[in-house]
């Protein structure tokens, strides 16, 4: 595990065509942790940071180059519902309390299994707000893209999951657009305004800063720019895993919960 990761910024299409070339190069020397025919790969960061559309994207680039052998989304290792209810959990789902962490260590420790078993993993679906097993099928060597919020969790089990994965990036996004994504995204979802902005205030931000300060734990961080936009000057990674950029806008105001009357 690096001590520091190596920073990238650039436009997301840029980023993957060279990750794929590298991911290529690993896979032709065999120079994976399993040492069979797989490398696991991680792309971790805060609720709202864009790793489901990055990870999707990413594996068409596999695909399209027959390096993709399957994805495991952490999301599909949410608790459902019922048991969230049973537990007292579910006023704040999402968090790392919430999640089956064995079961996603068994399913990570499954594919990485010296020969390449064929491995059903669970996803989650947004549409329903529920898991769905058996989602998702890991087949043959090559590339398995698995993404979530804890990936580099140092806290209680979730700390196993980063010496299972072969190469962790760290996607960094300025919290005052992680508010406005998440603000929009619960609203998407039926939310009002004051209960998606009392979510994100409650749930969604501890658990953005939570994550942020394990950047440090990542092969390396990702700063992503439309594709023209100029270049601006990345800052340093401290161990707090948070990056220090020269400027950065004010988070906008959050929606609050109008008072009861």
């Amino acid at each position: 595990m690096p001590t520091s990761p190596i920073m990238h910024t650039g436009p997301a299409e840029q980023l993957l065509t060279g990750l794929v070339e590298r991911l290529a190069t690993r896979l032709r020397g065999t120079t994976t942790r399993t040492g069979d025919g797989r490398l696991v790969v991680g792309l971790t960061g805060a609720p709202g940071a864009g790793k489901s559309t990055l990870a999707a994207d990413l594996e068409e680039r596999l695909r399209q180059r027959q390096l993709l052998a399957g994805v495991v989304p952490m999301d599909g290792f949410h608790m459902s519902n019922a048991v969230l209810d049973a537990l007292g959990r579910h006023g704040r789902k999402g968090a790392p309390d919430t999640f089956d962490v064995a079961g996603y260590l068994s399913a990570l420790d499954r594919v990485r299994a010296p020969d390449c078993p064929d491995v059903l993993t669970p996803v989650y679906r947004r549409d329903l707000h529920e898991p769905v097993a058996a989602g998702a099928l890991v087949s043959g060597p090559g590339v398995v893209v698995t993404e979530g919020n804890y990936l580099a969790l140092n806290r209680g089990d979730w700390a196993g999951a980063r010496e299972r994965i072969d190469l962790l990036i760290f996607l960094d996004v300025p919290e005052a657009e992680l508010i406005s994504r998440l603000v929009s995204r619960h609203q998407d979802f039926g939310r009002s305004a004051a209960d998606a902005g009392h979510w994100v205030r409650t749930v969604d931000l501890p658990n953005a800063r939570m994550v942020a300060a394990c950047a440090h734990r990542c092969n390396e961080i990702w700063q992503l720019r439309p594709v023209g936009q100029a270049d601006f000057r990345a800052g340093s990674v401290g161990r707090s895993g948070q990056c220090r950029i020269a400027t950065a806008p004010a988070p906008p105001a959050i929606p609050q919960a109008s008072p009861r009357r």
